[in-house]
């Protein structure tokens, strides 16, 4: 009977786990694999150079550059988009104020404000990328117009051509794309949080800061965790890449003066713009560990103990 069931369980796995060792694992042996070479990509010819590329990555100052812009949205970027998240589903489920017939409730208009804030889910991250692009246009855009409309015409800098200012426009476009989908997470485990928790609390004296400290965050602690960790992968990955090239100036986005330049992008520059499809292969594997390192730091110091109820 066991031997039955281990081969069915075999059975069951085994196409799974071919289709994944063979669109997952071996692209990631094959760009190890290319990273000790020159191959340039358009062609099948190639040699091997040994540790040639990781010595000319790690005396590349663009390199450098985009790997500190990559670093920076993976810490900056789950720290503002939860803490929005985690903020506007408090006040949706039960930062509202007391009402008759039900203690703990969201503010007035909770489902109104739910469906706002999910509204850029549904838009592609190009479109956001070209509409934000268009607002921040020094002559025409949305931004400037609103700071002139309120008197504040003498400040209308260049968003996007200040290399001090870029980085951080992209930033604020990411949290604005992003932050509704963990508004729409956070609710459904809040959702699911038993009310009575808030309403002896509310009974002992505590206040609704207390409350989100001594109760909701606790019991949402593995939710936050997981998406800490898919917050930090898109600040890492597509998400990035996608606003980048698409808003920045410069050949491919990454400009001004590669001030926006993040490592998935010069990736990409450097295999298709460039050609040099070994080298980019080589920043690919720095990019997949600088994500393991990441996703296994966030494991790590959030590791506690699990909370029931």
């Amino acid at each position: 009977m066991r031997h039955g069931q281990y081969r069915f369980i075999v059975g069951f796995l085994s196409v799974p786990l071919a289709i994944y060792t063979l669109f997952v694992l071996w692209p990631f042996i094959q760009s190890i694999y290319y990273s000790f070479t020159d191959w340039t990509g358009l062609s099948a010819d190639y040699a091997m150079v040994g540790f040639g590329n990781y010595e000319r990555m790690l005396s590349d100052d663009i390199f450098w550059k985009s790997l500190q812009h990559s670093l920076i949205f993976a810490l900056l970027l789950p720290l503002v988009t939860l803490s929005l998240a985690l903020f506007f589903s408090f006040m949706i489920n039960v930062g509202g104020r007391r009402r008759k017939g039900a203690a703990i409730t969201g503010v007035r208009g909770s489902g109104f404000y739910q469906i706002v804030y999910f509204f850029p889910q549904v838009l592609s991250i190009a479109i956001v990328a070209l509409l934000f692009q268009f607002a921040y246009n020094p002559n025409s855009g949305a931004v400037n117009s609103a700071l002139e409309a309120v008197g504040l015409g003498s400040i209308q800098p260049n968003w996007l051509g200040d290399p001090s200012l870029a980085l951080w426009c992209v930033m604020a476009v990411l949290i604005w794309s992003t932050v509704g989908f963990f508004v729409v997470l956070f609710s459904a485990g809040m959702a699911s949080i038993p009310k009575d928790y808030y309403e002896a609390a509310l009974l002992d004296g505590a206040s609704r800061i207390a409350t989100f400290f001594k109760i909701t965050l606790p019991l949402l602690w593995d939710t936050v965790q997981s998406g800490w960790i898919y917050m930090g992968i898109l600040a890492l990955g597509a998400e990035s890449f996608a606003v980048v090239q698409i808003m920045t100036v410069g050949p491919n986005g990454g400009g001004p003066d590669y001030s926006t330049t993040v490592m998935v992008l010069y990736v990409y520059q450097k295999a298709f713009r460039d050609g040099q499809a070994a080298y980019a292969t080589t920043i690919g594997v720095a990019l997949l560990i600088v994500t393991l390192a990441f996703a296994a730091v966030v494991m790590k110091l959030g590791r506690r103990e699990r909370l029931e109820y």
